[in-house]
C-alpha cells in the first residue's frame, strides 16, 4: 500500500462522511418536522420509545444526531430523563441498518442482477436521478429527495474508493503482522473505541472496518471486540454534546454511555467463555462485510433485550453519576429555553419553537385573563404576579426571535419556513398583548390606591367587553396553537364589533361625565382601558391575518379590504355577533368593579 493509496483512503473517508452528512440533512427535513411532537407523545413506555429511537435513527441515518437531538430536548426542559432511554436503545438497533446497506460493496457474482446491487454499479444511476431531479424540481420536497439520492451516491462512492485502496493489504506482510495485535480483543476494544471517537460516526468506522474485510484479513475473532468499540466511541458525540448543559441533560450522555460500556462488559466475556468450552470453528475464519454488518446487530439488538428491561437502573445510575445538590432549584430555574443543540437538526429545533411560542401565547392569554380580572377582584398577589409573568413574555420575545433568525439562516423544508415565517410575526403581537396586560393591572391598582369605583353601568359595560375581548382571542390563539384557517376566518368580525362597543362605550362614558355620574379621575381610567382592550383585538386581527397571508399568499390590506365591503358571510357574522353584545349591555349583574 503505497502513498497514493492513503490518499484514496482519506478521499474515500471524506466522501463517505460528506455523503452521510448530506443523506442525513435531507432526510432530516422530509421526516424531522414532526419529531419533537412524536418524541413527545410516544415515549409513555420503554416499547413505544424502543420502536419510536428505531424509526428516527433509520429516517434520518444518524444515532448521533438522535442522541444529541434528546440533550437539546431534555436541556430544554421539553422531555424527562425516563422518556429517552427507550429511544436511545433504539437508536442503537435502527443504526444497524447503515451496516446491511454497506454489506452491498462485498456482493461477488456474474448476475447481471446481483452485479446491479454492487455500488459502484448503481450509485451512478442514482447520482443522475438526483441531479436531475434537483435541477428541475419546483418544489423544495423534491429537491430534498434529490440530495438524500445524490448523498447517497456520495456515501457509496465513498465507500467503494475505501474498498479499493486498502484492496492492496490483502498481500501485505505488514499488515499482517499489525493484525496480529488484534487478537487481543481488549486492544480490538480500545482501538474502535478510539478511531470512532476521532471521526464521531460509526457508520464510517463500520465502513472502514468492511472495507478492510474485504483484504480476507479480518478474521470474526477480530472483528467481534472491534465492533464492540466502535459503539463505544460513538459515545464520545453525546459526551460533548453534553458540555454545558443542566444536570437532567447530562444524564442522557451518562446513560448513552453506560449503555454500550456495560453490553461490552457483559457480551465480551461471555462470547470468550463459551469460545473456550464450544470453541466456535468461525471464530477463525475471514469475515465479510456481511458477517461485519451481522455482527453489528447482533451485538446491539442483543444489548438492548439485555438492558431494556432494566432501564430504571440504568436511570438510577445517571442519577448516582450525576447527582442533586442544593443549586438543583436554581439550575431548573436557568434551563436553557430553547438549546442550540437542536440547531444541528433544524426541523427539530423549528418545532421545538413552535411548542415554546404555543407557551408563550399561553401565558400571554392567561395573563390578559388575570389583570382583566383584578378590575373586579383585586388581589395585590395577583397583580404581583401579572408583573412577573410580563416580564417572562419579554424573555420568550428575546430568545424566540433571536433562535429563529439562526434557524433561518439554515436550509429548511418550505413548510418549515413557513412555520418559521408565521412565528416572527406572531410572536410581537403576544408580546404587546402582554404589555396591555400589564397596563390594564395599573390601572386596577390606580383604582384599589385611590379607593375609586366605577358606576354599575360602567362595570356592566367592562364585562361586556372584556367577553368580547376574551372570545376574540380564544379564537386567535386557538387558529394560531392549531394552525386552522377556518377559526382565523372568524376573528375579523369580532374585533369589528370590539371596534363598534368601543365607540359606542366611550359615548355613554360622555354622557355620564356630563350628568355627572362619573369623575374626570375615573373617565380617564376608564378611557385607558377601553383603549388597550380594543389594542388587544388588534393584536388578535394580527395573530389571524398573518395565518391567512402566509396560508392562502394573499396581500392582508387586499382581503381585509374586501372582506369588509363585499363578504355576505363576514357582515352576517358581524351583526350577529354586535346583537349578541348589545344584548349583554342591556344585562344587569350583581358583580361591582370595586377594591376587594
Amino acid at each position: 500500500m503505497d502513498i497514493f493509496s492513503v490518499i484514496t483512503l482519506l478521499g474515500g473517508l471524506a466522501f463517505f462522511l460528506y455523503g452521510m452528512n448530506v443523506m442525513s440533512s435531507g432526510l432530516e427535513k422530509l421526516a424531522g418536522s414532526k419529531l419533537e411532537i412524536i418524541l413527545k407523545k410516544m415515549t409513555s413506555n420503554k416499547i413505544k420509545g424502543l420502536f419510536l429511537g428505531m424509526g428516527i435513527t433509520i429516517a434520518i441515518q444518524s444515532s448521533s444526531a438522535l442522541t444529541v437531538m434528546l440533550v437539546g430536548l431534555v436541556n430544554s426542559g421539553i422531555m424527562e430523563l425516563g422518556q429517552t432511554i427507550g429511544v436511545l436503545m433504539g437508536a442503537h438497533v435502527g443504526t444497524t441498518l447503515t451496516a446491511w446497506i454497506l454489506s452491498l460493496s462485498g456482493i461477488e457474482s456474474d448476475s447481471v442482477f446481483l452485479r446491479m446491487l454492487k455500488p459502484e454499479s448503481f450509485s451512478p444511476i442514482i447520482a443522475l436521478i438526483g441531479v436531475i431531479m434537483i435541477m428541475t424540481a419546483k418544489h423544495n420536497r423534491t429537491k430534498d429527495i434529490g440530495r438524500i439520492l445524490v448523498g447517497f451516491s456520495v456515501l457509496m462512492t465513498g465507500m467503494t474508493l475505501m474498498s479499493g485502496a486498502v484492496s492492496p493489504l490483502a498481500d501485505s506482510e505488514q499488515f499482517s503482522s499489525i493484525l496480529t495485535a488484534f487478537h487481543n480483543p481488549i486492544m480490538g476494544v480500545l482501538v474502535g473505541a478510539v478511531f470512532t471517537g476521532i471521526i464521531q460516526s460509526s457508520a464510517a468506522s463500520v465502513g472502514i472496518l468492511q472495507a478492510l474485510s474485504m483484504t480476507g484479513q479480518i478474521t470474526y475473532g477480530m472483528a467481534i471486540p472491534i465492533v464492540m468499540g466502535l459503539n463505544i466511541g460513538t459515545c464520545v458525540t453525546a459526551l460533548i454534546s453534553s458540555i454545558g448543559v443542566n444536570r437532567s441533560a447530562k444524564r442522557v450522555a451518562v446513560v448513552h454511555i453506560c449503555s454500550n460500556c456495560i453490553g461490552t462488559l457483559i457480551l465480551l466475556p461471555i462470547f470468550f467463555l463459551f469460545n473456550a468450552i464450544f470453541d466456535f470453528s468461525f471464530v477463525s475464519n475471514s469475515v465479510d462485510p456481511v458477517g461485519i454488518a451481522l455482527i453489528h446487530t447482533i451485538y446491539n439488538v442483543t444489548t438492548t433485550a439485555l438492558l431494556l428491561p432494566f432501564s430504571d437502573y440504568l436511570k438510577k445510575i445517571a442519577y448516582f453519576v450525576i447527582k442533586d445538590n442544593k443549586e438543583k432549584q436554581a439550575e431548573e430555574e436557568s434551563r436553557a429555553l430553547l438549546d442550540e443543540r437542536l440547531l444541528q437538526t433544524p426541523a427539530v429545533a423549528v418545532e421545538v419553537c413552535r411548542s415554546v411560542t404555543i407557551e408563550m401565547a399561553r401565558l400571554s392569554k392567561d395573563t390578559m385573563y388575570m389583570a382583566v380580572d383584578l378590575l373586579f377582584r383585586y388581589d395585590k398577589e395577583k397583580a404581583k404576579q401579572v408583573q412577573k409573568n410580563e416580564d417572562k413574555i419579554d424573555k420568550y420575545e428575546d430568545k424566540l426571535n433571536a433562535y429563529l433568525v439562526r434557524i433561518g439562516k439554515h436550509s429548511i423544508a418550505s413548510n418549515g419556513a413557513r412555520t418559521v415565517s408565521k412565528m416572527l410575526h406572531c410572536i410581537g403581537n403576544f408580546e404587546r398583548i402582554g404589555d396591555h396586560a400589564l397596563n390594564i393591572m395599573e390601572s386596577a391598582q390606580e383604582l384599589q390606591e385611590k379607593g375609586l369605583h366605577f358606576s354599575d353601568d360602567a362595570a356592566r359595560e367592562l364585562r361586556v367587553l372584556r367577553n368580547a375581548m376574551e372570545k376574540t382571542m380564544e379564537l386567535a390563539f386557538n387558529a394560531f396553537e392549531n394552525d386552522d384557517l377556518h377559526i382565523a376566518h372568524q376573528v375579523e368580525p369580532l374585533e369589528e364589533v370590539i371596534d363598534t362597543l368601543s365607540v359606542e362605550l366611550k359615548n355613554r362614558h360622555i354622557k355620564r361625565l356630563q350628568d355627572d355620574k362619573c369623575t374626570v379621575e375615573l373617565g380617564y381610567i376608564y378611557q385607558d382601558l377601553l383603549t388597550n382592550i380594543e389594542r388587544v383585538s388588534d393584536h388578535c386581527s394580527n395573530i389571524a391575518g398573518v395565518l391567512i397571508e402566509i396560508d392562502e399568499n394573499k396581500s392582508i390590506h387586499k382581503y381585509l379590504y374586501k372582506l369588509k365591503e363585499n363578504d355576505e358571510n363576514f357582515q352576517t357574522s358581524y351583526h350577529d355577533y354586535l346583537n349578541q353584545f348589545y344584548l349583554e349591555l342591556g344585562q344587569p349583574e350583581e358583580e361591582t368593579v370595586a377594591d376587594a
